[in-house]
């Protein structure tokens, strides 16, 4: 069993980091165990490298995105929790664009292969949702929609951001008619 202290000490060790690499990817260890008030020790036995970091950093977010779904669909209906959900989503991968910068491409792989099972899994909850309550068309597909949102994270363009235009056009062809 891990001791509380060194839960503490992962948790803030993570926080430093998503926050750091998300202000500029190339922010040192040295740097992030300092913000995160630990001795550079403590951060290499917790993350042996920097790939390790990112990755627990980048799984960590994919983690407290798909944890949402459930609350988000007790507060309110199908459609309006897939677009609370995707929006989130969308800030997570602008965020994770700053922290792929730090990483080669076999963790580029791994970040994508840890995180499709679970955003998946979170994505069919609300589709199903809103299938059983009559909103959400019967033919939607988990991974089409993915692969539809994929597009919204890159639709930041001055002077305005496409991303919410584009969801709603999104999740209006979900509806059923």
């Amino acid at each position: 069993m891990v001791r509380s202290d060194a839960r503490e000490n992962r948790a803030r060790i993570l926080a430093a980091a998503r926050e750091a690499l998300g202000e500029d990817g190339g922010t040192s260890m040295n740097q992030i165990a300092q913000r995160a008030g630990v001795g550079p020790g403590t951060l290499y036995r917790n993350f042996p490298t920097r790939e390790a970091l990112v990755l627990a950093v980048y799984q960590d977010e994919v983690t407290r995105i798909t944890s949402t779904v459930p609350e988000l669909l007790a507060q309110m209906s199908p459609l309006e929790a897939l677009r609370h959900w995707t929006t989130d989503l969308v800030e997570a991968m602008r965020r994770k664009h700053g922290l792929g910068d730090a990483l080669g491409p076999g963790a580029h792989q791994a970040m994508s292969e840890q995180s499709y099972g679970p955003v998946i899994a979170a994505i069919t909850q609300l589709l199903d949702a809103g299938k059983k309550d009559g909103t959400i068309r019967s033919d939607a597909n988990p991974g089409d929609f993915l692969q539809l949102t994929g597009a919204l994270w890159r639709a930041v363009s001055s002077p305005e951001d496409r991303a919410p235009h584009m969801l709603a056009l999104i999740l209006d062809g979900l509806r059923t008619h």
